[in-house]
């Protein structure tokens, strides 16, 4: 199974131009993001047809996971414009060598998964090759570009975190071991945003 494509939304020429623009408003963009959290469901207990097709079968159960949505006990992760960097990490050995990022589970599920539709985020969890995805470099403000999805993907990893895999941003940046990245998912344009924080050597 390859790939999947995530499409996207929206004009990211204009949300990158939004995302630049200290005019906007923090307040009024955080209102017009839906977020849903998502967790997995486990059942530990078969049905009784399950049960009888175990016997059956003479096979032992075997407890399943699905991915839910449910509703956030408090309040949803906000994405602050002026500082909107949810995920921030050093890169390491194993990274630079594979040219992935890896994301742990907890802020793979908190700041991006949250922002997809549960059809888009199960396809992810249940694809080994995981989804072509677009990232935007804005550390150079003034001139963002654009890792399409050809080239990048997001795939879930053995380990249940997650790995987004650039090889060009890493050659582009020559990162290495040490350096200070950040990350978010830009719900409005469907996007990771990248930007390098601090390199080791110089």
């Amino acid at each position: 199974m390859g790939s999947i494509d995530f499409k996207l939304e929206f004009s990211i020429p204009r949300v990158i131009e939004k995302f630049l623009s200290k005019a906007v408003s923090s307040t009024s963009n955080q209102k017009s993001l839906i977020s849903m959290k998502k967790t997995f469901f486990y059942n530990f207990f078969p049905s009784k047809v399950e049960e009888e097709a175990c016997k059956v079968n003479n096979t032992p159960w075997i407890a399943t996971q699905e991915l839910v949505e449910i509703r956030d006990i408090y309040p949803a992760p906000t994405i602050n414009l002026e500082n909107p960097w949810q995920i921030k990490k050093i890169i390491t050995r194993d990274e630079v060598i594979l040219g992935n990022l890896v994301i742990p589970f907890f802020e793979s599920f908190e700041y991006i998964l949250r922002y997809w539709t549960l059809d888009v985020a199960k396809s992810l969890v249940i694809n080994e090759n995981g989804m072509r995805v677009n990232v935007w470099d804005i550390t150079k403000e003034n001139e963002p570009k654009k890792y399409d999805g050809g080239n990048v993907c997001f795939r879930k990893l053995y380990t249940d975190a997650y790995s987004l895999s650039c090889t060009g941003l890493f050659n582009d940046h020559i990162l290495n071991v040490g350096d200070e990245i950040g990350l978010y998912w830009d719900p409005r344009s469907s996007s990771f945003m990248f930007k390098l924080f601090s390199q080791v050597r110089a």
